[in-house]
């Protein structure tokens, strides 16, 4: 099955758009951050995506609220044989371990989170945060010393910031790159794919054509590596 892709921005919605040897126009809304995708079938116009899309918003915005309910409700209670990720990885948490500092560690298939005796859920999610911001600050260094010469910028600033709704964001004015900490429970390639879209932002501002083509040329699988973080949708419609 041959595919191409584009990016739309309607009604200030971010949309991924997969043209397929489809019949049905399909629209998927993805967790864990909202992500909007159409399948389309191959020649659909531009306009009929975008009218598409503007008649199911309501559809879309309940979709995400849905989202962001679920999330708040299956938050993790951090006890001991919850599962949890690390690049990609699934580990069994263990708290059983106390002591007079805070420390995470991955090992085996084991999650381990060592705080102090007496340190509630909230403690002991908040060290858990703070571990995969650094794990994210450790790993996006050399993605940014390998990337900036080959793309031809520089950034000024990169910042872990969590984001209700994207994986990554470019301010082009002060050249600073925001990473969503959640990258650092998805396999690597996924974060570096996230690098390159964002530092591809610092020569192509939009989603349009020249950003597609740069895409192309700096890391021609990047859409694999994009259906991979954007896996498993929380929803999907279709019709005729």
């Amino acid at each position: 099955m041959s595919t191409a892709s584009a990016y739309l921005t309607v009604a200030g919605l971010g949309v991924d758009v997969i043209y397929k040897d489809i019949k049905n126009l399909h629209i998927s809304v993805y967790p864990p951050v909202g992500r909007v995708r159409v399948a389309a079938p191959q020649r659909t116009d531009e306009d009929t995506i975008r009218l598409a899309v503007v008649q199911r918003l309501p559809w879309i915005k309940r979709q995400r609220a849905q989202l962001q309910n679920a999330e708040r409700q299956s938050e993790r209670r951090m006890l001991s044989g919850e599962t949890h990720y690390v690049w990609g990885q699934r580990y069994q948490l263990d708290v059983s371990r106390t002591s007079g500092h805070y420390s995470v560690e991955a090992k085996g298939k084991t999650l381990w989170v060592v705080t102090p005796a007496g340190t509630d859920s909230d403690g002991r999610r908040s060290t858990l945060d703070r571990w995969y911001r650094r794990e994210l600050k450790a790993a996006v260094a050399p993605l940014m010393h390998k990337w900036q010469p080959l793309i031809g910028v520089e950034a000024n600033k990169v910042v872990v910031r969590r984001m209700k709704t994207k994986w990554g964001s470019c301010v082009a004015h002060s050249r600073t790159i925001w990473l969503n900490p959640e990258l650092a429970k998805k396999n690597p390639r996924c974060l570096e794919y996230i690098v390159v879209h964002e530092l591809t932002h610092l020569l192509e501002r939009g989603h349009g054509e020249r950003f597609l083509e740069l895409m192309d040329q700096f890391m021609p699988d990047w859409r694999v590596r994009r259906d991979e973080l954007n896996s498993a949708p929380l929803a999907e419609e279709s019709w005729s």
